[in-house]
């Protein structure tokens, strides 16, 4: 075939820009001017108007254009997404770098520090080289699908170059350059509308839009950072191999990152860092330090929250001084009566701050804080703004002591801080309307039943008509709950049936926002319950262990500590919750308000080889991912857990297993090799028997 073949002349074009896509925005090092690359690009606009039939979804005019999409649909990640635990110190650093030690059983090797930039989380998946889906972190394990807004992104590869591998899932943080962030907010402020406070939040907006055109407007970038998974492509070693790879296709790594052999190095790194984060065109928080050998990340596994061979240095808070006007009490849904401070705004750590936390009374009366003090307030990233103490130089003598009221300014009810505790407690329980708020908040929100329109102001709309008095009452109701009296003798009325503030869409999209949070799995539920202990991880583990409230409900704590990752303590607090006779109404109403009580369970087929087997992978194998051999166990019906427990089947031992083979033989438990564990694969558990 010809160039002068359309479909071989597009392709080339295709190519072409692409390339230079990779020039511009991943390596910064572009190779046309800009009316050369225009060129290229209205030559491929023309060429795919005049033959709709070839346009192609991977094709660099198919960025924006896509029509604006509904809700954001969940999309789950192939492997979890984790956060980090963080380090403030050296000493911090070194504590880290000692358990990973004991665990390996020998001192850890090579570290990689990469700057953490302060942006949004994301995965990118791929496959054959195209990008087919991008979903936000969300909760790690199951995200928002964003994919056509991602698309907009220039930086972002909607094809990979070279020999890429048949499947990868990446990870990287979406981030809004700090002048296009100044342009962004001069436009808000031009139209009228609301300034952003950061461009971190401005970032998040933007990739959130239901509109994608929107978001292309806005000349987001991104920071491609691990392979979360991949099948086919090299073998990898290290995780700065990875990074080569990921260059290699084409995607956009922070030039900035290093390998250092120890953490004085990574000591350094993080100070040559800090001090010249103020001359990057994008906001940083910190480093984050990752062990480079991919089998020793393998064998170190991961805690519930966060990776064991990974840690997020944060740079020290920034810190400004203000006013404080006046000192309250907020009570959340537990009851904790928690003073925060009201100041007159100040800038600091990229936000304007006009609220810090003051943490407890014992706190505010040992740093004497004083009302009409000058205070240093400091802010780190996303982290609650705080009052560090007052400026003793700077007092007039008019300033005034606090101290915790005796009835709480909600409900009236006493304020009582019982004693050997620093929390002082609202006294009156869920009719309290402050608890009763939060929690209806925390219930709606997005860690919980996900109730789309159903934030505070509605909360407060509902609540002060009577129309819920607790969160089984959103389930019943109705969108006649929202029409207005028909004596309502204000002008309004005549002009709409709805009270002020609502109209018939917004309406619909709450009703529609409850219809869906009927049918979501109970794992949400049991965060929205609020009951102690019970985040998104261990709601997972008892809804997939337990599979419905009502035998749940029944467990007692014996039954809940055997579940893997549960433990005693959280027991107890579920089973002791559930002990309450208004607790069980709670759960009841809700089932009588549709909804779902209890996950479906999974269909009846042939048994699968592997049923009620629990497998633990140590150290490196030769013939296939960490990753592959996860999905190949489950595949089979099987689990593969972190730790070795009584409950494991067997260990499967690769090279360099570590400690985790000494405590399996400890216990009894068989261990296999990396040929063992292909038998296990294909002949089944009875292969464990047979040897």
């Amino acid at each position: 075939m010809e160039e002068s073949d359309p479909a071989v002349r597009i392709e080339h074009l295709r190519d072409a820009i692409r390339y230079q896509d990779h020039r511009y925005y991943g390596l910064e090092d572009p190779e046309l001017s800009d009316a050369d690359y225009d060129a290229l690009r209205r030559e491929l606009v023309s060429l795919e108007e005049a033959h709709p039939h070839l346009v192609t979804p991977d094709s660099p005019t198919q960025r924006v254009g896509i029509s604006p999409s509904g809700m954001f649909a969940p999309a789950r990640h192939r492997e979890r997404m984790f956060s980090l635990d963080n380090a403030e110190t050296v000493a911090e650093l070194e504590d880290w770098m000692a358990r990973m030690e004991r665990q390996l059983g020998r001192p850890p090797g090579d570290l990689v520090c990469e700057l953490k930039i302060d942006g949004l989380a994301v995965s990118l998946t791929y496959e054959h080289g195209l990008l087919t889906r991008s979903a936000t972190r969300g909760d790690g394990v199951t995200g928002e699908e964003v994919t056509a807004t991602v698309r907009t992104i220039q930086s972002v590869p909607l094809r990979l170059l070279g020999d890429a591998p048949a499947l990868m899932e990446v990870r990287g943080e979406v981030y809004l350059p700090l002048p296009e962030f100044e342009e962004l907010n001069a436009r808000q402020a031009a139209a009228g509308e609301r300034l952003f406070a950061n461009a971190r939040n401005a970032a998040a907006g933007s990739v959130r839009q239901k509109d994608p055109a929107v978001t292309g407007g806005r000349n987001l970038s991104i920071w491609v950072y691990q392979v979360g998974y991949m099948e086919g492509g090299p073998p990898l070693a290290s995780h700065s191999e990875t990074l080569d790879l990921l260059r290699r296709l084409g995607m956009r790594v922070n030039p900035g990152t290093e390998v250092v052999p120890d953490v004085p190095a990574a000591a350094a790194f993080v100070k040559k860092a800090e001090a010249e984060r103020d001359d990057l065109p994008y906001q940083t928080d910190g480093v984050v330090i990752k062990l480079n050998d991919l089998a020793d990340q393998d064998e170190l596994g991961h805690t519930a929250r966060a990776p064991r061979w990974a840690i997020a240095y944060k740079f020290p808070a920034e810190e400004r001084v203000t006013r404080l006007r006046g000192i309250e009490i907020n009570v959340g849904r537990t009851g904790a009566a928690t003073p925060f401070a009201v100041l007159e705004p100040v800038f600091v750590g990229g936000a304007n701050v006009e609220r810090a936390t003051l943490h407890n009374e014992d706190e505010v009366h040992r740093k004497d804080v004083r009302i009409g003090d000058y205070v240093v307030v400091r802010r780190a990233g996303d982290v609650i703004p705080e009052v560090i103490g007052p400026v003793p130089s700077r007092r007039t003598g008019e300033e005034r002591s606090w101290s915790m009221p005796s009835d709480c300014p909600f409900c009236d009810a006493p304020i009582i801080r019982p004693e050997g505790e620093k929390v002082a407690r609202c006294t009156r329980g869920l009719t309290c309307p402050s608890r009763l708020r939060e929690w209806l908040f925390h219930f709606a929100g997005r860690g919980g039943m996900d109730i789309e329109g159903m934030g505070y102001k509605t909360i407060d709309f509902l609540l002060d008509k009577g129309l819920i008095e607790g969160p089984a009452d959103i389930f019943f109701l109705t969108s006649e709950d929202f029409v207005q009296p028909e004596d309502d003798p204000s002008p309004r009325a005549a002009k709409s049936p709805y009270f002020i503030g609502w109209g018939e869409v917004s309406v619909r999209n709450l009703m529609n926002g409850i219809e869906q949070a009927r049918d979501h799995p109970i794992a949400r539920l049991l965060v929205g319950l609020g009951i102690r202990h019970v985040g998104g991880t261990v709601a997972r583990l008892l809804a997939s262990e337990i599979g419905s409230m009502a035998r749940l409900q029944e467990a007692d704590v014996d039954t809940l500590a055997e579940i893997d990752g549960v433990g005693p303590i959280i027991a107890k607090s579920v089973a002791e919750w559930f002990s309450y006779e208004d607790n069980r109404r709670l759960v009841s109403r809700l089932g009588e308000g549709g909804v779902r009580l209890a996950d479906p369970e999974p269909e009846e087929g042939p048994p699968q080889a592997l049923t009620g087997v629990t497998v633990v992978l140590s150290g490196g194998l030769e013939s296939m991912t960490r990753a592959a051999a996860k999905a190949a166990v489950e595949g089979q019906g099987g689990k593969v857990t972190s730790s070795v427990s009584k409950k494991t089947t067997a260990l499967v031992a690769g090279a360099s297993p570590g400690s985790k083979l000494a405590k399996a033989e400890s216990l009894g438990i068989p261990v296999i090799d990396e040929a063992g564990f292909q038998r296990l694969l294909e002949g089944g558990q009875a292969t464990l028997v047979s040897g």
